[in-house]
This record gives structure tokens, C-alpha cells and sequence, in this order.
């Protein structure tokens, strides 16, 4: 294992080597440190020049073609609208390394221990007007040009996902063995779900909008690791930022921050189906978060993720109490998992 590691630390510091070679920042005799990394395979490292602002570079765990990355693609439909994203300053294709613009380290997740009550009413209002940039411009721009026009959260994607929740989080992590009736019962419920979502007018969704996505840079906010975007609910991203397993946010200013978006779209009638809507796709997200932290912990043998179960088991539970047609579920769920009684 030892070897192993050291073989892979080797191989990365010959691929940062060749990029820094490449590019000619060798020269400049930068220092390379190591970032901290999401749950994806990619690593990040900021490279540190005397005479020139740091750099970004991700390494991906195989070549790429640059013309026809997924970040590059979605990249470029963004900065359209325009919102604010790091712009990409190099790449080279053989070494599978991306080099960004360095926003620094202040996620708004870390910024919020920080900040005033003013301050962080300020931040979420701008994070949920993004939002709306990204529905509204989204629409406008649609093109096949663009990866996240052809593909969206259908039936089969949220299904997956709720699998997923079922087999890394309930058995994997928790160790549960349900019993097949069971787990067909709960499958149903599950399509009763995924099946209203997916029958919702789709909008362009980022797909991972929540506190550790979005930096604070310049005293704005700007958007990352948005290469899965792709068409959903309307409510997917804000489901994502407001029932945020990063972040406590009370109900009140769920409320506020809702009223608010919609305000923002001209749409102040419909309120209540909205909240509705929004609780509903705050359940399946939660559920597939959990399943993510349960693979992240079993499969990754990455246990950061620990932290953030009891705060999204708790929105499962209230979300579940606030949806009584999916009273079945949450016995089903209960029956084996005391925190969503």
C-alpha cells in the first residue's frame, strides 16, 4: 500500500512537472501545494509564482481531449450569460491537467462562520439570483451546441440515485438488510417520487449548488464544479442550496430566500404548490446525498463526510413530516432507521 502511494504521489508530481515545463512557469520556480479535493477523482493544486498571480491546476484521473470536456462545454455556455466562474488559462490534454483562475479558499460555506447576519442575508441573496440567471439565460441560450441540453433528471437518473441511497447508505454504511417485500414497497414509493419530479418543466440546473460550490472572491460569488450541469426541476438547485447538508439554514429564512426567488421570476401567486414542489425535490436530494456520504465512507474509506449525516437525516425526517402522501415511505425508512422517526 505504501508503494503504491508512493508510486501514485510520483506520478502526479511528473504530470504537475510536465504541465509547469509546458507552459513555461517552470522558470519561474513556483511552489506547488495541494488542495483539498470534492468527492469526485480529481485533485487540485495551487501553483504559487513570485511574479504573477497563483494558478489552479486539476488533474483528472485520465487524457482528455480539451475541445470537447464537459467543463470546457458547460464553461462556455456560462460565461454567455455571463455568471461568474473561474476562467480556464491552460490545459494540456496528454497530462489530463486543467489550469484555472486560483478564487482563493473562502467557500461560502466557510465565509458564513464569519459573517454578519447582514452579510450572510446579502450572500444568499445573490446565491439564489444566480439561480434565476442560470434558469432565465439557460433558456435563452438552449442549444445542442451545449452537453447540459442533452441530458436531464429523468425517471431513470432521480431512480438511480435513490438506489444509490439504498445500497450505500442503508446497507453499505448502516448495515441493514431489508426484506425484499420491503425493499419493493420502498422501490414503489421511490417511483411515486421520482416520477413527479421528473414530469416537472425543465430548467438548466447545475446540478451541485451548495455552500463548498460557490467561492467568494472579490466580495462576489462565483460558481464551480459545475461540469455536470445538466436540465431539471426548477427546485433542483434550490433544493441543493437550501437544504444544504454543508449548512444549517433556518425554515424562516428557507422561507424568505424562496419568496424571494420567485419574486425574481414575477411568479408571487404560487407560493404554497411552489414550497410544495420544492419540499419534494429536497427529499430525493437529501436521500441521494446521504447515499453519497455512505459510498464516500464505505467504498473511499473517506470518512470527512460523517459530519454531514446527522444535519441530512434531520432534513429527511422534517421533509417527510411536511409530506403526508409520503406517509408509507417514512414508515418504511423509520422501521430501520431511528432518525427519521
Amino acid at each position: 500500500m505504501i508503494e503504491k502511494r508512493r508510486a501514485d504521489l510520483a506520478e502526479v508530481r511528473e504530470r504537475i512537472d510536465g504541465y509547469l515545463q509546458q507552459s513555461g512557469l517552470a522558470a519561474q520556480c513556483p511552489r506547488v501545494v495541494p488542495l483539498t479535493g470534492d468527492a469526485s477523482d480529481r485533485r487540485y493544486f495551487r501553483v504559487i509564482l513570485p511574479m504573477a498571480p497563483s494558478i489552479v491546476l486539476s488533474l483528472y484521473s485520465k487524457p482528455f481531449e480539451y475541445d470537447t470536456l464537459s467543463f470546457v462545454n458547460v464553461a462556455g455556455l456560462l460565461a454567455r450569460m455571463p455568471v461568474p466562474i473561474p476562467a480556464v488559462l491552460g490545459h494540456a490534454d496528454e497530462l489530463a491537467v486543467l489550469a484555472l483562475e486560483d478564487l482563493g479558499d473562502v467557500t461560502l460555506q466557510a465565509h458564513l462562520g464569519a459573517a454578519s447576519a447582514g452579510e450572510h442575508a446579502a450572500l444568499y441573496r445573490q446565491a439564489v439570483a444566480l439561480i434565476e440567471t442560470l434558469q432565465r439565460r439557460g433558456a435563452e441560450l438552449a442549444s445542442p451546441d451545449f452537453v447540459p441540453y442533452g441530458v436531464a433528471f429523468d425517471v431513470e437518473k432521480l431512480g438511480w440515485e435513490l438506489d444509490f441511497f439504498i445500497k450505500h447508505f442503508i446497507e453499505a454504511y448502516r448495515g441493514i438488510v431489508m426484506r425484499q417485500t420491503e425493499l419493493d414497497e420502498l422501490h414503489r414509493e421511490f417511483s411515486r417520487l421520482v416520477e413527479i419530479l421528473a414530469s416537472e418543466p425543465r430548467v438548466l440546473c447545475h446540478r451541485d449548488y451548495h455552500s463548498r460550490n460557490l467561492m467568494l472572491h472579490e466580495e462576489r460569488l462565483y460558481i464551480i464544479d459545475f461540469q455536470d450541469a445538466r436540465m431539471g426541476p426548477d427546485t433542483y438547485d434550490l433544493a441543493s442550496l437550501l437544504r444544504d447538508s454543508y449548512v444549517d439554514l433556518p425554515d424562516h429564512t428557507v422561507n424568505e430566500l424562496l419568496a424571494y426567488f420567485l419574486a425574481l421570476q414575477g411568479r408571487t401567486g404560487d407560493q404554497h404548490a411552489f414550497r410544495e414542489r420544492f419540499d419534494l425535490m429536497a427529499l430525493q436530494r437529501n436521500l441521494k446525498a446521504l447515499g453519497t456520504f455512505g459510498f464516500q465512507t464505505t467504498a473511499r474509506r473517506n470518512p470527512v463526510y460523517i459530519q454531514y449525516i446527522p444535519r441530512t437525516l434531520r432534513y429527511v425526517r422534517n421533509n417527510l413530516g411536511r409530506l403526508p402522501q409520503f406517509a408509507r415511505m417514512q414508515e418504511l425508512l423509520a422501521t430501520h432507521v431511528d432518525e427519521f422517526r
